[in-house]
């Protein structure tokens, strides 16, 4: 099961704000890795993240309409706190998600897309690892091979 923990939901609602981005992993269109840092990632529920992707036509969103699987890294040096999140990213379109994902973005970022042209991205997370440990698992999360 995962149910978010009081200490992520800060680290992460903070991560930008404690200069600490958080990194994205997906696999692009031609099928290779690829890393981004995240600033607008923020917790989505008990078990779900969520970014506001300012451009809607860059290669994330073409990559998660074929392959949806993401991992995001938060590290923080000082605090030595070290979270990799699993899990599957899925647009909303709805307008309900689509504010409160902007909304709760650093302003820093809603700053740079004052016309909201982005969209709301929600990861389901399905793994939850600490120090190379799962220390979460969605218990119908599709397996990791």
């Amino acid at each position: 099961m995962i149910q978010l923990t009081d200490e992520m939901r800060t680290a992460v609602n903070n991560a930008l704000a404690d200069r600490c981005p958080m990194v994205m992993s997906y696999v692009d269109a031609d099928v290779q890795p690829s890393l981004s840092f995240r600033g607008s990632t923020q917790t989505h529920g008990d078990d779900c993240l969520a970014i506001w992707v300012r451009n809607p036509e860059g290669g994330l969103l073409r990559a998660i309409g074929t392959n949806p699987r993401i991992a995001m890294l938060y590290r923080n040096p000082e605090t030595r706190l070290a979270w990799m999140f699993q899990g599957r990213a899925y647009v909303r379109e709805d307008a309900e998600t689509r504010a409160r994902v902007y909304d709760e973005a650093p302003e820093v970022e809603r700053n740079m897309d004052l016309e909201r042209k982005g969209k709301a991205l929600v990861i389901e997370l399905d793994r939850i690892h600490y120090r190379g440990q799962i220390l979460m698992q969605r218990e119908d999360a599709p397996s990791s091979n």
